[in-house]
Parts: structure tokens; sequence; C-alpha cells
């Protein structure tokens, strides 16, 4: 078993510091819901396990009363009812009990059909409800916690809801300094997957064939999964920005873009490299390639503490619109990256702590050529780190590291 990095004390401290920013409120964070499906693997609400570290409590509900003058009854966590006969299909659970508490960190912890005996009271008392989920498009289900707390709302005369959606942006997007451990390691992982590729690449395989070593090795490594769908895009697919397929054989002469991340402990790694199935560019591919890297590099050297993407993104696009393919690059510069491989962004400009990613593109549908470069970058005290260096990336190495493993 992997010895799990990020301490309990610091779920706690998050806990804590959460509860102090509702200044009275109440908020709920549900941790969501598994399907009926034997295919579907549940993956926790990210805000729930970033609180809780709890991967495998679905349909629990985090509940912080910061009003509450008992400080044990600040956090509560409800958890769904045990269920024996459905205990045997699924898997067996805990009871309610001290062993419970010191695993989870939390004192105090009800069954799920006891919240409204909690929660309807600390509404009266406290008047504030204090929405802290990302909310939704207005043709998505409502949030969680805003549908339960309209309901609320209709039974408590006075109640005030209100959108504290950025309090959780702001604190996951400062990742701790084991956080940073954990996206090392998901990282360093991806990184065996991208050696293997480039050991085995060759035309004649299929894209899935560089899907599965990818996802073979992260899974030898330590990884339980990827923390999104591989993308294995060769010839024209590697012009589709979300290709999924992956069903393509592979050409002589084609490049291939291959856009994936092994999951850690819940945490992603994110990274794109663009190889030559042959293992060589040819000189167009190469031209286009070294735009895409210059520009990469560009907005990686601006990087830093106080900077917003738009200011990233202006430093990569100039790049390539200065060398004709303005039209060509039509995505953004990047993201935050976490527990989600989009992670949750707050509306500020770049912190220390934050991971992002910078991934610029150029894509070329008539000429079958489809570059994107990303690489994972921790925002530092005076600048930044790139966190995936280590995978090749310029020319040189590329072409060298594949020579090499043809010649044995």
């Amino acid at each position: 078993m992997i010895k799990e990095i990020i301490p309990k004390k610091e779920y706690a401290a998050r806990r804590s510091r959460l509860v102090k920013s509702l200044k009275g409120a109440i908020g709920l964070i549900h941790s969501g819901n598994l399907g009926n499906s034997l295919h579907e693997t549940y993956r926790p609400n990210p805000n729930f396990l970033y609180l809780t570290g709890l991967s495998n409590e679905p349909g629990a509900l985090l509940f912080l009363d910061s009003s509450n003058q008992v400080e044990s009854k600040q956090v509560q966590l409800f958890l769904k009812p045990r269920d024996p006969e459905i205990e045997v299909w699924d898997g067996y659970r805990s009871g309610i009990n001290q062993e419970l508490r010191q695993a989870t960190g939390i004192e105090t912890i009800f069954r799920i059909g006891s919240l409204d005996r909690y929660l309807t009271p600390a509404a009266v008392r406290c008047k504030r409800l204090a929405c802290l989920q990302t909310f939704s498009g207005c043709s998505q289900p409502v949030s969680s916690d805003f549908a339960l707390f309209k309901k609320v709302a209709e039974r408590i005369p006075g109640v005030v809801i209100e959108d504290h959606s950025q309090t959780l942006a702001k604190m996951r997007s400062r990742k701790s300094s084991h956080e940073i451990k954990v996206i090392r390691k998901a990282i360093e992982i991806t990184s065996r997957g991208f050696s293997r590729v480039l050991e085995q690449l060759a035309p004649g395989m299929n894209e899935f064939d560089v899907q599965e070593t990818l996802e073979h090795a992260y899974k030898i490594h330590g990884a339980r999964g990827v923390g999104y769908n591989t993308i294995a895009g060769s010839g024209l697919n590697s012009t589709v920005l979300h290709y999924q397929a992956n069903d393509a054989v592979l050409q002589p002469e084609e490049l291939i873009c291959i856009d994936s991340g092994a999951a850690f402990q819940g945490y992603c790694a994110d990274v794109t490299r663009t190889f030559p199935v042959s293992g060589k560019f040819t000189k167009r591919q190469k031209e286009i390639y070294e735009i895409v890297l210059e520009a990469e590099l560009a907005a990686i050297r601006k990087v830093r503490p106080g900077v917003t993407f738009a200011q990233l993104d202006q430093a990569a696009r100039g790049v390539i619109c200065k060398a004709g393919f303005a039209d060509a690059f039509m995505h953004g510069i990047g993201h935050h990256l976490g527990l989600e491989v989009h992670d949750i962004t707050p509306d500020e400009p770049l912190k220390e702590g934050a991971v992002i990613t910078i991934e610029p593109g150029v894509y070329l549908p008539d000429e079958k050529i489809g570059i994107r470069i990303e690489d994972d970058i921790l925002v530092t005290r005076t600048g930044s780190k790139n966190l995936s260096e280590k995978i090749p990336e310029t020319v040189l190495q590329i072409e060298r590291i594949m020579k090499q493993h043809r010649h044995r």
C-alpha cells in the first residue's frame, strides 16, 4: 500500500480555515453519488475530497456551522446509512465510532437521515447560508448546496443565501508543500509513460497501442488511473483538440500529439508532447514545432506571482501570430491543475503555490499537422519551476532518444 502523503492535520487545517472564512454562515459540501452502473468509477466532489481526504464515501455531506458555540460541532460529517444487504455487493462500511472519528479527524459524525435535525436550527440561528460550490450554467442542474439552501429558505423567513463560491477556489489554487509533492509524483509517473512511448513508437502501431503503453506504465509505477481521458491523435487526428477515438494506425512521416496525465492520490498531471512517428521531424514539422516551443517558453518565462492568464496567453500568442499562424492557435494558454485537470480557478492573478499548465499549439488540418506542447508549472515566490521539464520536448532530445531505441 502506498502511504498517503497529505496528513490528516492538513485536512483539519483546511476545514478550520474555511469555517473562519464563513464568519457565522452555514456551508455544505456534498461528496457526490455513485451511479447504479457497475462500469462507473466513483470520483468524489473535489471540494469534499480537499476538505476531508475521503475518496470512498458517496452520498456523504460535510456541514459547516461556523456560528455554533461548540467548536467540535462547527464541522459535522453526515454519512449515508449502512445497509448490510447492499454492503455484501458494494463493500463493507464502518460504523460511527471512535475509530472512524480518528480516521477522519472529524469528531461529530451522523447519518445523513438526521441532517434536518441539525441544519434547520442552525439556519434559524444564523440566517445566512453560504454557497461554496461553483455555480452551474443555466442549462445545467443547480449546484447541490444551492438546491438544498433554496428549500431551507422556503421554510425559514429572513434567511439569506450568499455567494461564497470564490472561497474554495482561492484556497485550492495555492498548493501546500504536501500537495506539490503529490503532483510531482503524478508527473514523475507520467514521465515514465512518455519514456515508454518514445522507446516503442513506430509506424504501424495503433493510437490505442500508444494509449495503452502510457497507461500501463502509469499503473505499474503507482497510479490508480488517469487524470482525464488520454488523447493520442496522429496525422489529421493531431489537429483535433479533444480527440477521443484513439483507433487510427500510425503512418510514416506523421506526427502524434499525446495529451495525457497520471492521477496519484487524487491529484492530476497534465502533459502534452508531439512526436514524429518515424523518429525524425520533417523540415515543415520541425519549423512549426520550433515556433510552438518558442511560444511555450515565452509564456513560461512570464510566470510569476501577480501575473494573469491573459498576460501569459499574450506572450505565447505573440510568437505564434508573428510567425503567421494566428488562426491556428484557437484555445487558451493553460489552466490551474490539481484535484481536477482543469482545476477550480479563482478570479484573481496567480499566487505563489499555484500549479498551472502552459500549452500553446498550432493546428493545420490541411497539412495534417497538429502540434501542442504542454508543461506543468509551479508558481514560486520569484518566478516559476517547470515540474515536467524532464519529459523530452526539444527536437534534438526527441530525435536522439528515438534514434537510440531504433538502433538497439
